[in-house]
């Protein structure tokens, strides 16, 4: 589970702006951390985002769980980079933010708030004030465990805000039964989207459930349009390493 980082010197790099957005939606105040490209003020151009959740785990070991998962330095490397918006999580009610449906043992449902909050607050914010490209074809939804849940989800409600989507170890387990119910009403399915768990990842059905959404997916859409991978890593377990390492592989398949 991600929670408080241990105190350490900062990793994150120089152009990473941390901020701070009302979130009426929640009824609370969120940590928004926004890395642009190291040329960003040197040139004209507009960029395509990417919004993750857990925005504490992405560029920084001073603020991350177990191990960052090294965005900033990744994207300093890429020769077509992107703004990357991390949306820090709410500690305790991480899984009460990250699930678009409660949970008998464990609760949670507020992800439509949070998702509304990405949509209606942040995203307008990021392309007021940066050179983004804002159409969905430019703009990714990416994240890991209850952030892959949610990546997914948003996919689903927002299909013409996310074009993209990045759904590493998805927590499908934690709504499996009333995300079935979703996707059976769902006639269309338009993101390109990268799938990706480990085979150790400590839950024996990952990798069933993450199957069940592919095929799901290539029920959808006719699977010659190429708009969907699906990565099974041998030996990848639960953690900051493996969404570390398969970052920029995902990365540069989706854009």
């Amino acid at each position: 589970m991600h929670g408080i980082g241990y105190a350490q010197p900062s990793t994150a790099a120089l152009q990473l702006e941390v901020i701070t957005l009302e979130a009426p939606q929640l009824g609370t105040s969120k940590t928004i951390r926004i890395y642009v490209p190291k040329n960003y003020t040197q040139t004209a151009r507009r960029y395509p985002v990417i919004y993750m959740p857990d925005g504490q785990n992405l560029f920084d070991s001073k603020t991350a769980y177990s191990g960052e998962w090294g965005i900033d330095e990744i994207m300093d490397q890429q020769k077509n980079p992107a703004i990357v918006v991390g949306i820090d999580h709410g500690g305790d009610k991480r899984i009460e933010e990250l699930t678009p449906f409660p949970h008998a043992k464990y609760g949670g449902g507020k992800g439509d708030a949070f998702l509304a909050f990405m949509v209606e607050t942040v995203k307008p914010y990021i392309d007021r004030h940066y050179r983004t490209k804002p159409q969905a074809k430019h703009t990714a939804i990416f994240g890991s465990s209850l952030g892959g849940l949610m990546a997914f989800y948003a996919s689903i409600t927002y299909p013409d805000v996310f074009g993209k989507v990045g759904c590493f170890s998805p927590a499908f387990w934690i709504n499996r039964e009333p995300l079935r119910q979703l996707l059976e009403n769902t006639t269309h399915y338009k993101a390109r989207i990268y799938l990706m768990c480990g085979d150790q990842e400590g839950d024996d059905d990952m990798v069933k459930d993450l199957k069940a959404i592919e095929l799901w997916i290539n029920s959808r859409r006719c699977s010659c349009k190429k708009m969907n991978i699906s990565t099974i890593i041998e030996g990848g377990q639960h953690n900051e390493k493996l969404w570390r390492e398969q970052f920029e592989k995902a990365y540069l398949w989706l854009f």
